[in-house]
Parts: structure tokens; sequence; C-alpha cells
């Protein structure tokens, strides 16, 4: 028998891309986001979803495909893992797709260390949709154990002031 998983299909530039349906806390709308000076270039700034500060990662950036539009009606991933929560900015969440194991190919790039957070392509009918695992990509940012270590700081004062 063929096991399948659910997974969040999201658009970057013209590109499908998924993530297991658990890593998903929400889909909000693109939320206000509070720039801060000298992050790295993947990384928006800050935005506040439902109380929590979150660091705002352009998935766009990430992947290096920045095509200049701004995405004002974007989508914003609230993602987990393990030790962190984030929100990452996508052109558009698209749906929720059971994606069967036999569909999904293993990537021969994850010898690859910059995209070792690429864990598959799918192939669903005509579509390619590449499969992201949220938690190696955060590993595999420069700097996000400084960005998570600078939020953490954030949440703290935040809280001692109310």
């Amino acid at each position: 028998m063929d096991n399948s998983q659910k997974y969040v299909i999201f658009t970057s530039g013209s590109e499908e891309y998924a993530v297991k349906i658990e890593s998903v806390l929400s889909i909000e709308k693109n939320e206000a986001i509070s720039p801060i000076p000298h992050l790295p270039d993947y990384m928006l700034g800050i935005t506040n979803v439902r109380g929590d500060l979150l660091p705002v990662l352009d998935y766009e950036k990430i992947l290096g495909q920045r095509t200049g539009n701004e995405m004002n009606h974007a989508n914003i991933l609230v993602l987990k893992t393990d030790n962190l929560i984030l929100a990452l900015r996508v052109k558009e969440a698209r749906e929720i797709l059971s994606l069967s194991d036999s569909s999904i190919k293993e990537m021969g790039l994850i010898a690859y260390s910059k995209a070792n957070y690429i864990t598959g392509i799918a192939q669903v009918e005509n579509r390619l949709i590449t499969l992201v695992d949220p938690a190696k990509m955060a590993n595999s940012l420069e700097g996000m154990k400084e960005v998570v270590t600078y939020i953490d700081k954030l949440k703290t004062e935040t809280n001692a002031a109310l």
C-alpha cells in the first residue's frame, strides 16, 4: 500500500513548493513587518502574529530569485521546527494536497549543502512540486542563530515591560 502525507502547497516565483502540514501552524495574510537593521538579506524583519514575535524570512530571497516585484498580496506561512517558530513570506499559499510516497523522488542535490532543505520533488499530473524541510532550511541559513538570539532577547524585554 502506498502511504501519503498532506502538504501545504505554496508558490515562490513561478515554482511550486510544499511543506508537510504538521509543520504549518497557520497561513496569514501579509502582516506588517518591522524591519531591523543589519539582518541577513533573506530576513525581512519581525512580525507579530497573535501576540508572538516571529522572524520573517523571504523565501524568494532564500532561493535567490527576487524578481523586484513587491509582494503586497503575499501570504505568510507560520512554520514550526523543533526549536523555532518562524514566518515564511511566500507569493501564495495555494492548497493542501495529499502526496503519495510513490509520487516523491529523492533529490540528487542533497549533497549540495546549501540546498539540503530541499528533500524531494513530487510529480502530480503535469506539476512538479519541490518539497522543503523548514527545520533544515532554518539551520542552513547563515546568521539564523544570531537572529533567533535577538528575537528571544526582544521577547524577554517586551515581556518585562508588560
